[in-house]
This record gives C-alpha cells, structure tokens and sequence, in this order.
C-alpha cells in the first residue's frame, strides 16, 4: 500500500517540482515503484519537467468525471506520473483527489504530490490526500514566513510534517542559518540543497536532477529518499572521512530513520 508524500509551498520559485522529480527519481533509483502526481491545477508545470507536453488524459479529466484515473497514467523511464492540463480552465472539484488516488496505492510503494503553490482549495486537496508532507523553503525571509502559515495550514488539518527541503542554498551569510530556519519552522530540516546550475541543465535535458549526478544536491535527494524508505544511503563523505559533527540534516534523517523503522 503506497504512502502518499506531499510536497508543499506556498511561494512559487522555491524549487518544489523539482524536488518532487529529484525526490522521486531518487526513490525509483532505490527500488520502489513510485507515482508522481501533478495536483497544481491552475498552473501544473511536472509535465513539462519531464518532456510530457499534451497528455491525452489528465488529472483535469478525471477530477472532472471523464476519465478514469488509470487512464492518466504516464510511463516512464523508472516511475509513472499523472500530469494536469495547462491549458484546462474547466471547473473541477480538486477536493476529490484524495479518494481518486485510493484506487492506486496497491500499486506503488510511494505517490508524491505536487501541490498549488498558494493557499487555494487545490492546496488543501492536496493536504488531505497526503499521508505525510515535506515542505519546500529557501533560506529568505519571505519564503520562511510562507512555510511557516504552510506549515500551520497542514497541521491545523492534522496531516503530519515529516519536516522541510532547504533548496537554493548559496551558503552566504545574507541568508538565514539553517538552524534558525528549523527553529523558526519548527520542524526539522531533511535535507539542505545547495544553488546548483545543474538543475538547470537536467530541466533542460528532461531529466531528474539526480539521474548520473553525484554532486551534493543530488545526494541529499537520495540520502532522503533513503530515509523515508527506511533504508541507509552511504556515499563519500569528507566530514565522516575527518571525524567532523553531521550536519544538522544528516541527523534529523537518522533520527526520522530510528524513529519510524526501527
């Protein structure tokens, strides 16, 4: 049965799709059967991540009553994805995702939903239809503020947080300490990426940032990934190598990884 993720923020430009592409490549990679969703209605962009431009079917089809769910199901290289229409406008109740997606989880380990970057209906679809979320922040002051009122929302539907990506990191003192974007939030950072042209390049290329990629991004992506799965992600690391303290994110992973699999 698939635990379904939602991948949550309320400011565009953060990097959430392609975390959810990264993450999920990742999870692919570790041998699950993995389903990204597309559930940003008013302005779905997943497809296009991964050069699937004019679906025939889409989630609009089957939020709408005319299409069956399977029906939208995209297969590719190691994962499947339910793309949205860019260019359907018809209304539509999101609200009823969370029992169209029922009828896939005996077939994945895991679906990851791309949510509506705004507070709007089609983000708190997304909410209930989540087992759990991860919420996607930069370390700015007005993307912190977003997450914080995002993180309120999915708690105040009591959708469990299992904690937050810190994406775009230039590791420049005008940025917030990570640490203090934990402590502002309120829940553990899992995974801290750093500004990296290289998802330019792999968005340009159609591809997951995280397919033949072992630069640091591309890393935290699989050691989350490991760590929701319940397994250990092992990789060269000069701090182990030196005997330095883990990163604030390598901890909270291990301490996510104790809590639920062991």
């Amino acid at each position: 049965m698939a635990k379904v993720i939602g991948i949550l923020s309320l400011k565009g430009g953060v990097g959430k799709t392609s975390s959810v592409v990264s993450l999920g490549a990742a999870m692919a990679d570790l041998g699950k059967k993995v389903l990204l969703v597309d559930a940003n209605l008013s302005a779905p962009n997943l497809g296009l991540h991964l050069n699937v431009v004019d679906p025939e079917k889409t989630l609009h089809d089957v939020l709408k009553g005319e299409a069956n769910i399977t029906e939208t199901i995209v297969n590719l290289d190691n994962f499947d994805l339910i793309p949205a229409s860019i260019f359907n406008k018809s209304k539509l109740n999101a609200l009823k995702l969370r029992d169209k997606l029922n009828f896939l989880k005996d077939r994945y380990d895991y679906i990851l939903i791309d949510s509506s970057p705004s507070l709007t209906e089609e983000t708190l679809a997304a909410i209930l239809a989540s087992d759990e979320i991860l919420v996607v922040t930069t370390p700015d002051v007005p993307t912190l503020s977003m997450t914080i009122k995002a993180i309120k929302v999915a708690k105040q539907r009591g959708t469990p947080i299992i904690g937050m990506i810190v994406n775009k990191v230039h590791d420049k003192n005008f940025e917030i300490p990570i640490r203090e974007v934990e402590k502002s939030a309120g829940v553990p950072v899992m995974a801290v990426i750093p500004h990296d042209v290289g998802v330019l390049k792999a968005l340009s290329d159609f591809e997951p940032y995280t397919h033949d990629n072992n630069s640091r991004g591309s890393t935290e992506y699989k050691k989350l990934a490991a760590a929701l799965m319940g397994q250990k992600y092992k990789s060269f690391s000069f701090r182990e190598m030196l005997g330095l303290t883990p990163s604030l994110q390598d901890v909270n992973r291990v301490a996510f990884y104790t809590s639920v699999f062991q």
